[in-house]
């Protein structure tokens, strides 16, 4: 009788397992818009307690964010009441209150809020002090690892009485305005300094490092600019010629660490320093076959790098002017961290985002020198979806480049058949794509795609080499890449030949666009917010972009025409779809009418949609959810 009992909830089991795997549905777009993530925001100064941020959308407007606290151990959360206008950056010195970004007569002055009582959520009701009235707000807000001061970045101009009338084109500038953590004897520190991109508290709290780079408007060439500034003005320490980001003291506090490059595209990728005295700068990673994408220090003057190595990054320590690999996250990435308590001699705990294929984002501690994930976020949404596989993928193309990639199955993948595929490139296009929960991806796969994500040339990831060789040669050597990925996906037996799709955002929106002006492999594309005329786009997005092509247009115009798809529209033959964002400052929606105009003149099969007030991609729910709508609609109609 025993045996027999055991047998039948044995079965029982199993059936309820097999339901409950049979009831799993595929990923819908209400799903991935309401799906839960968290990120670290910031350690208390007694090092027990861990803030953190819960995003998730839903069926209208933007996101919707709780802010809550927990143990760093872990354990139950508890949800703070933050007025929907005050955006919290860390905890002040005492650890009694919140100091942050309040916004105030549409202006974000730094504020504080204090908590309710000592460790506990503030009250309900309870209001932000503001500590500031700038006239233009402010940017960022930092305190000093000594929490008497907070540096702030905002713009020293004064308001334009006509504002409401006209908008007046010119350079932005970005000062360092420095207040007493009681909000008082603020002043403008080194105001000479008005173009700052980044800044470092000095682990005393007397000086910062500061990041300084030319503005767009007026230049056609990057210098970046690095000084310490304290309350008796600058001191120059060195100039770059190329682009730079992130700032650091290190060696106890005798050098100045930052991101730097060598490469033609602009973007920061190795890690250098430089004597507080001045001098030459010099590359602390020149074989480094990897990308360093962010540096960082905290108040005890440790200095963190965050390396892209293909499609996982990892967080490395800096010492003895060499990297030390500290912190992944197995079978995913890390994407964003540490944090760590902002106020000196306080107990070393690290807080990070991390993110997998299978998993929302969601927070984790550092442990030694292992990461354990403290927040469950979105893992009760994603037990009820059906996922299926996402791993790294390696190639290599006809002209011999090794190439990586990350394809997304759906979760009733078959060896035995073919699926309909799409090649998803990224944008950027110095980016890459990395081992997280990604949501485009995820709802083609939900359809029943099989989607793959190239890292082409000009990706990071890959070392200085792999980035740069994108340079005036975006038209050829990354489409020859990205191209690959779709006979890598034939070959692979993943893609049925004759249901071929390609969709691509900004960069990858471009790669679209010109795509279908180079073959006619695909039954349908939608691009989206791409660029389409480089002649005109060079000079009117809202951030330099000569990391495409120096070359001034108007000396040779050709150059810049030769991969602008609206000059070879003639021979398009796949259904285009064009997406793009009305009011997008990045890729002016011009870009995406002009391509339709020209197609639509051809009598291309061809269809534009915008979004009001849409920036480079929407930031409302309805917006996000009617290009899902759209993009399936036109896969539905041109590759069934």
């Amino acid at each position: 009788m025993r045996n027999l009992v055991l047998t039948f909830v044995a079965c029982l089991i199993i059936s309820l397992l097999t339901v409950a795997q049979t009831t799993r549905h595929p990923l819908s777009f209400e799903d991935a818009a309401t799906l839960r993530h968290a990120d670290a925001i910031a350690v208390s100064p007694d090092g027990k307690t861990l803030l953190y941020r819960v995003r998730f959308g839903g069926a209208k407007g933007p996101d919707t964010t709780e802010w809550k606290l927990m143990p760093v151990t872990g354990g139950e959360s508890r949800p703070l009441a933050l007025p929907e206008k005050f955006t919290p950056a860390g905890f002040t010195r005492d650890g009694a209150a919140l100091y942050g970004m309040y916004e105030v007569g549409k202006m974000a002055q730094l504020a504080t809020i204090q908590f309710a009582s000592a460790n506990t959520p503030a009250a309900a009701g309870a209001m932000p002090v503001p500590q500031t009235a700038l006239p233009r707000g402010i940017h960022s807000a930092l305190i000093s690892p000594d929490g008497s001061h907070y540096a702030l970045l905002a713009d020293p101009r004064l308001p334009d009485p006509l504002e409401d009338v006209h908008t007046v084109i010119e350079a932005e500038a970005t000062s360092l305005y420095v207040i007493n953590a009681d909000g008082s004897a603020g002043a403008w520190w080194c105001p000479t300094l008005r173009d700052i991109a980044d800044l470092a508290w000095s682990r005393d709290g007397a000086s910062l490092a500061i990041l300084s780079q030319t503005p767009k408007i007026g230049f056609h060439y990057v210098q970046s600019f690095i000084d310490v500034c304290n309350a008796t003005g600058p001191r120059h320490v060195a100039t770059i010629d190329n682009a730079a980001s992130n700032v650091a003291f290190v060696n106890n506090g005798k050098e100045l660490a930052f991101l730097s490059t060598t490469s033609p595209v602009l973007t920061p990728d190795h890690v250098w320093t430089v004597s507080i005295a001045g001098g030459s700068p010099v590359d602390r990673t020149p074989v480094l076959q990897a990308s360093a994408i962010h540096l960082s220090s905290d108040a005890d003057g440790n200095v963190w790098v965050t390396i892209a190595r293909g499609v996982q990054a990892e967080v490395d320590a800096f010492q003895n002017h060499g990297l030390v690999p500290t912190y992944t996250w197995p079978d995913g990435t890390i994407e964003e961290g540490p944090v760590s308590p902002q106020i000196a001699s306080a107990p070393n705990v690290r807080g990070f985002t991390v993110g997998d294929p299978q998993h929302a984002s969601n927070v984790a501690v550092a442990n030694g020198n292992t990461l354990q994930r403290v927040t469950t976020e979105g893992d009760d949404q994603l037990a009820k979806i059906a996922l299926g596989a996402v791993r790294a993928v390696h190639w290599t193309s006809q002209e011999g480049i090794a190439l990586e990639g990350i394809v997304t199955l759906p979760a009733d993948y078959r060896t035995d058949r073919r699926y309909p595929f799409m090649v998803l490139p990224h944008g950027g296009p110095e980016s890459n794509d990395l081992l997280q929960f990604s949501m485009f991806p995820r709802l083609f796969a939900g359809i029943g795609y099989v989607v793959l994500q190239p890292e082409y040339r000009g990706s990071t990831g890959y070392g200085t080499d792999f980035m740069s060789a994108i340079y005036q040669h975006f038209g050829d050597r990354a489409y020859r890449d990205v191209d690959s990925a779709t006979d890598f996906a034939i070959a692979q037996s993943w893609a049925d030949p004759g249901r071929l799709t390609m969709f691509g955002w900004s960069a990858g929106g471009f790669m679209t666009a010109w795509s279908v002006t180079q073959t006619h492999r695909y039954r349908a594309a939608i691009e989206g917010a791409g660029i389409t005329d480089w002649l005109s786009f060079l000079w009117t997005s809202d951030v330099q972009q000569i990391d495409y092509d120096t070359r001034w247009p108007d000396k040779d115009p050709d150059a810049f025409l030769m991969f602008s798809a609206v000059m070879h529209s003639e021979g398009v033959v796949t259904p285009l779809l064009i997406l793009h964002g009305a009011a997008d400052q990045r890729v002016p929606a011009y870009q995406g009418r002009e391509l339709f105009e020209v197609l639509a003149a051809r009598g291309k099969t061809t269809r534009m949609v915008t979004y009001p007030g849409s920036p480079h991609f929407p930031t409302v729910w309805e917006q996000r959810q009617d290009v899902f709508r759209e993009i399936a609609a036109w896969l539905a109609r041109y590759n069934p």
